[in-house]
């Protein structure tokens, strides 16, 4: 009996101590941070942000145009007849539709594009986080957004940051 309270004993203390070196080969990584302030990632956003801007423009410019034509359709309704009233209407809804068809795709795509310049980052990043994994003997990297909490001496947004910035300059979203 007193053998199995000495292998108990041991164990117990086997396991307390690879928990311990579990813990402390556990780092973090804010993927979101990497992505706003990385060369590549800070690229592909401001080209994102321009494109939008740019396709939100001509969206705007296209229903301000829309709502001109809808005044005067409106200013002409004693003028015209019932029919020719009726039909440019129509027409007038169906530029309006068209009009939110083209919005509605034009975000689809940035979202796109988005998305796809997240994975091309992240596959960009998979080979360096391996890379620094190995030299610096870390188990296992998650992402931040994951964590309850953890010791900022766990954090390595900023060396892989740097690692990235020597390694990708851009992102190709084209």
């Amino acid at each position: 009996m007193n053998n199995l309270y000495k292998l108990f004993f041991c164990i117990l203390i086997l396991l307390n101590f690879e928990n311990k070196a579990v813990a402390n080969d556990v780092y973090f990584i804010d993927f979101a941070k990497v992505m706003n302030e990385s060369k590549a990632g800070k690229k592909a956003q401001d080209y994102l942000k321009k494109e939008l801007q740019s396709s939100n423009k001509k969206l705007n410019d296209s229903a301000k145009k829309l709502k001109e034509e809808e005044n005067k359709i409106i200013s002409q309704k004693n003028v015209l007849s019932k029919e020719e009233y009726k039909k440019k209407a129509d027409e007038l809804r169906k530029k309006v539709s068209n009009l939110n068809k083209t919005r509605q795709d034009q975000i689809k795509n940035i979202a796109s594009m988005r998305k796809k310049a997240k994975d091309e980052l992240f596959k960009a990043l998979n080979p360096i986080l391996g890379k620094y994994m190995e030299e610096n003997n870390i188990t296992v990297i998650i992402d931040k957004k994951n964590v309850l909490m953890g010791n900022k001496k766990f954090e390595l947004t900023s060396p892989i940051i740097e690692i990235l910035n020597k390694e990708l300059n851009s992102i190709n979203l084209k």
